[in-house]
């Protein structure tokens, strides 16, 4: 068979696809954070130690704040605009009163930052 520039351009794009998995980044510290989902994001920093599970979240905050958990957002965000980023969890929590509640907690210690009425 000849040596066409479609038979080498066929080639060559076979060779590459089967080396693209090695040109992937497998650590996802990389990835832009904007297109993953909240649960991969959340899964991730878990394996790198850097949150809490979301279990254990949970049974703390519904000591403090007791009620039905509506909503959960796993986001990355500065204290007040300044310093590192860190990990934390937006609940949104209909309480025993009725109301609709939104709690962030850091996901690194289960601490509540705040809570406010929504």
């Amino acid at each position: 068979m000849p040596n066409t520039p479609r038979r080498r351009f066929v080639l060559g794009l076979l060779v590459a696809l089967m080396v693209m998995p090695v040109w992937a980044e497998p650590d996802d510290r990389h990835w832009d954070e904007d297109e993953k989902h909240d649960h991969e994001r959340a899964r991730h920093a878990l394996r790198r130690g850097e949150v809490r599970p979301i279990a254990e979240i949970l049974a703390s905050v519904a000591t403090q704040v007791p009620g039905d958990v509506v909503e959960v957002e796993f986001e990355r965000k500065r204290k007040r605009g300044h310093g590192p980023p860190r990990w934390l969890y937006e609940l949104k929590i209909i309480a025993t009163d009725g109301r609709l509640l939104e709690v962030e907690v850091d996901a690194a210690n289960g601490r509540i930052l705040k809570v406010e009425e929504d």
